[in-house]
């Protein structure tokens, strides 16, 4: 065997490291990922979701997003013959009896001669001044003598305790008490528009307002009997028409719509069979203009 001298045994080696594999260097295989289990079960179904009202481009908030209560068919200064059919309006909020609490609902008050209580926290008292509507009513007849009278709308939860929705001070004359008129008579149970008047033009955003006499309003939420909610129907000329179901028990909505002719209606509908029409209001025509 022979022995290489050192500067060659150094040259030697330098060759065979030059040309030895590069395992260190070498990539080192990455194992290819293991696929993900796949689910063969069906997805959980989501859970339900509480009906708010009619979902669609034209409608829009109350300005301001304002909540109130008002009468529709009495001014500030009025003088009026009793009996007579005094109808509330609803801005903001729904109806509904006093079965169950439901969020962004209540029933009206009336006050008579009495000012907004000093406390919200405590329920509204029952006698003849304050006068309770908790099965969804929008009207009463007040059969009230000859005289000067302060009217007020106060919106209450089921325990009667008010939330803060209530209407301006209405001061009204009663003239005089027309003889012989059945107080009964004067409530016919069926639904109207009470607005936009027929003919008339109006500007959006513009109020729907709906009433219902001898016919009590209600959330859907609660399937009570007697109980039932407006669905309303808006007919562009020309386009097909629009269904507007008021589930929240709102009493009126707010509309956006594009100018042009319209006609409107509204049906009222039964909160314990679905689609059965217990009323039908007459149509409205009326024009809307930027």
């Amino acid at each position: 065997m022979t022995l290489l001298s050192p500067p060659a045994l150094f040259v030697a080696l330098l060759l065979w490291a030059w040309a030895a594999p590069t395992f260190a260097q070498s990539p080192v295989p990455t194992p290819a990922p293991t696929p993900a289990p796949v689910n063969t079960q069906p997805a959980p179904a989501a859970a339900p979701q509480a009906i708010s009202g009619p979902s669609h481009p034209w409608v829009v908030a109350a300005p301001r997003l304002r909540k109130e209560a008002y009468f529709s068919n009495l001014a500030d200064g009025d003088t009026i013959d009793t009996p007579y059919l005094v109808k509330f309006g609803l801005t903001g909020m729904g109806l509904a009896p006093i079965v169950a609490p439901v969020a962004g609902t209540g029933h009206h008050h009336l006050l008579i001669n009495r000012d907004l209580p000093l406390d919200f926290n405590k329920p509204l008292p029952f006698n003849d001044q304050y006068i309770h509507f908790g099965k969804g009513q929008m009207e009463t007849v007040l059969n009230l003598a000859p005289g000067a009278y302060q009217l007020r709308l106060v919106l209450a939860d089921e325990k009667h305790i008010p939330n803060f929705v209530f209407s301006k001070p209405l001061h009204v004359i009663v003239k005089r008490k027309r003889p012989g008129v059945d107080p009964k008579s004067l409530v016919v149970p069926g639904v109207a528009v009470l607005a936009p008047g027929a003919g008339e033009t109006v500007k959006p955003p513009f109020r729907v307002a709906l009433h219902a006499s001898g016919l009590n309003v209600s959330s859907t939420a609660l399937k009570e009997k007697g109980t039932g909610h407006f669905r309303v129907k808006l007919k562009p000329e020309g386009a097909p028409e629009v269904v507007l179901p008021l589930t929240n028990g709102f009493t009126e909505l707010w509309l956006s719509p594009p100018p042009g002719a319209y006609t409107v209606s509204v049906e009222f509908i039964d909160n314990t069979q679905a689609d059965r029409v217990l009323a039908t209001g007459p149509a409205t025509a009326f024009r809307v203009e930027r």
